[in-house]
This record gives C-alpha cells, sequence and structure tokens, in this order.
C-alpha cells in the first residue's frame, strides 16, 4: 500500500466517547419513554461524538457522486449501454437528475468526479476531473486495473474531501455513485468478503430478467475463480474486480474519517466502498453511517459485514447518492431531538413509576 494512504489512515482519530456518553445521558433524561426515538438516538449520540458537541449542526452538507465504467459490460450484465454513463454525468453536472432533485430538498450540494468514465469530458466542467483511465478491463478475463491504479484511485477520493475541506466546512458527507454495469463488481466485492456464494449476494442491477441473471452470476463466479482475490487485501480485490469509483468511494469514506466529518453511505455500489474502505482502516467504521437498504440483494450482506444498521428502506435502486440525501434530512432531524427535547425536570413531567 503506497506510503502517503498509510500514513492518512494512521492520523484517523476516534470520535470523543466522552461526548457519546454524554449524548446518551441526555437523551435518557428526555420527557419520553426511554428509547422509543428508535435508531435515532443511536445516530443523534454519534453525531455528537464526531462533532465534540451536543449541539450539532449539519448545516454544509456535501454529495460526491463517483463515476466510471466497467470492461465487464461486454460480457451482458445490463440492459444499458455504456454511452449512458456520461450521458447520465452531463444531467447530474446540468442539475436535472434524481439525485439534484433530493439533495436540493435535503439542502445538500452535488458534485460529480469522474473517476474512469470512458468519455473525454471538458476540463471546464464543474465536477472534480480525477480520471484514472477510461474505463476498467473486463475482469472476466482479466484484472479490472493494476494496484497502482487502485490505490490512485482510492486516493483520488482522499484527494476529493481534501478539496472540499480547503473550500469550507463540511458538517456532513455523501457518497454516491454513476456507473453501468458496476453492481457487477459490487456483488463480487461483497461475495469475497462475506465468503458467501456468488448467487445469494448478486441481484437484477438495472432489471435483468432471469437469464441475464443467471449470466451475471456466471460471469463473477468465473472471475472470482480466475483472480482467486483475497479478502485481506482490499486493494487487491478492488484491483482484481473494480472499479475506479469503488476506489473513489473508498477515498471519500477514508477522507471523511480523517477530517473528523460523518460520511452516509448510499446503496450496493456506494457501500461496495465503504467495504473496502473499513477493511483497510477499521477506525473509519466510527464515522460511517448507511442511509438505506436497497433491493439488491447483495446490500443486506454488506450492512452485516460492516455492522451498521441502515436508517431507510424505501424499495431503492438507483444510486447517484439518492438514499444519503434522504438519510442526512433524518439525521438533521436527530440533531435536534437530541438539542431540543426537554428533559423531564425542564419540561415538568413526572417519571414512571419505579
Amino acid at each position: 500500500m503506497k506510503k502517503e494512504i498509510e500514513n492518512r489512515i494512521a492520523a484517523i482519530l476516534p470520535p470523543s466517547a466522552d461526548l457519546y456518553t454524554q449524548a446518551c445521558q441526555r437523551l435518557a433524561a428526555q420527557a419520553r419513554p426511554a428509547g422509543s426515538l428508535g435508531l435515532l438516538e443511536t445516530v443523534s449520540a454519534r453525531l455528537a461524538a464526531i462533532a465534540g458537541t451536543l449541539d450539532v449542526r449539519l448545516n454544509h452538507k456535501v454529495i460526491i457522486t463517483c463515476a466510471g465504467d466497467h470492461g465487464v459490460v461486454e460480457e451482458g450484465v445490463s440492459l444499458y449501454p455504456q454511452a449512458v454513463t456520461p450521458q447520465m454525468v452531463m444531467n447530474i453536472v446540468e442539475g436535472g437528475a434524481s439525485i439534484n432533485v433530493l439533495a436540493r430538498h435535503a439542502g445538500a450540494s452535488v458534485k460529480v468526479a469522474d473517476l474512469g468514465v470512458n468519455f473525454d469530458f471538458d476540463p471546464a466542467l464543474p465536477m472534480f476531473h480525477k480520471k484514472v483511465a477510461k474505463g476498467t478491463a473486463n475482469f472476466c478475463r482479466m484484472p479490472a486495473m493494476s494496484r497502482d491504479q487502485a490505490e490512485q484511485s482510492i486516493m483520488a477520493g482522499i484527494e476529493i474531501v481534501d478539496e472540499l475541506v480547503s473550500e469550507g466546512p463540511v458538517d456532513i458527507l455523501g457518497t454516491g455513485d454513476m456507473g453501468i454495469g458496476n453492481t457487477t463488481p459490487s456483488s463480487a466485492i461483497i461475495a469475497v468478503f462475506s465468503g458467501l456464494p456468488v448467487q445469494r449476494v448478486t441481484g437484477r442491477g438495472t432489471g435483468l430478467d432471469d437469464k441475464a441473471l443467471a449470466n451475471k452470476i456466471r460471469v463473477i463466479e468465473n472471475a472470482l475463480s480466475l483472480h482467486r482475490p483475497d479478502p485481506k487485501d482490499p486493494i487487491g480485490v478492488l484491483s482484481k474486480v473494480g472499479g475506479f469509483e469503488i476506489g473513489g468511494l473508498a477515498g471519500l469514506v477514508l477522507g471523511a474519517a480523517m477530517a473528523g466529518i460523518p460520511v452516509v453511505c448510499d446503496g450496493l455500489i456506494a457501500t461496495a466502498g465503504a467495504l473496502i474502505a473499513c477493511a483497510l482502516a477499521p477506525a473509519a467504521k466510527p464515522y460511517l453511517f448507511a442511509s438505506h437498504r436497497s433491493v439488491e440483494v447483495g446490500h443486506a450482506f454488506m450492512h452485516d459485514w460492516l455492522g451498521i444498521e441502515p436508517l431507510l428502506d424505501l424499495q431503492f435502486r438507483l444510486g447517484e447518492g439518492t438514499g444519503a440525501a434522504l438519510a442526512m434530512e433524518l439525521m438533521d432531524a436527530s440533531t435536534r431531538a437530541l438539542w431540543e427535547i426537554r428533559s423531564f425536570s425542564d419540561a415538568a413531567v413526572e417519571t414512571a413509576c419505579r
């Protein structure tokens, strides 16, 4: 692993245990039944520990949509052609995609990061130009990328966080994706880390029928048999199956943890990036939140492996960061619940009989 990545990981500090305890005590004293706000209580306490205050303000929300193409689409694993990736990137840049609409509602800004789209974007476009290569190789036949390229994609995500922080405060970071065919490497990644059969963790992506799904499963099985990626070597896993945007997503998680910023990951692909990040740096996990559980079957196994509970289950299967945008609104609500709900004594409400 590159020394720079190692040094960055070593710089991750744990959230404040003292603030977490204070937050839990404040929640327990509030004028309502203990635990009655469920996951919002846990989220608010974790955010307080990260922010170092009980009065957390998520005023500056940012969502980064990492984009890349995949050579494995040659194997018929997607309903859509690769040309859709740059078209959708442009739609996001122009503000007309699903993520733009939901992010505006949540008060979050959106920016695309080109990690590996098979297209030459105008350098003047307002996006992060971090292209490693024009798409990964077909990992059914050869490694998706070199180890150096895998490290480069991770560093690109870290650098994006550096650049965001240099431009102004970031109170919470959301991660999303765009890339035709990217549920295939994502399913491969959870198969490697979980040790589960490929069939159990592979879904229909953009809507494959039974025959196409069987082909997708077979493609992943053949690739894993060919490359035999080692779950103890996360960068090796990334290099074997891809993709560049997944490496960038991993780098965003690492960069956010290093900067002390909570990061909420979106669907299957963003969570695949989080798997790589947390396998590299377990210290990053306390900064990670899961926005939702998608209909992709592998997503639940990713959450299980990470040990995190998603905030929503809306039967999403879109990506882009859409779930992260909605989760930010709930996380906002959790901070207000922690700080503004009065205690039993302040509200002059009698406690339960003992």
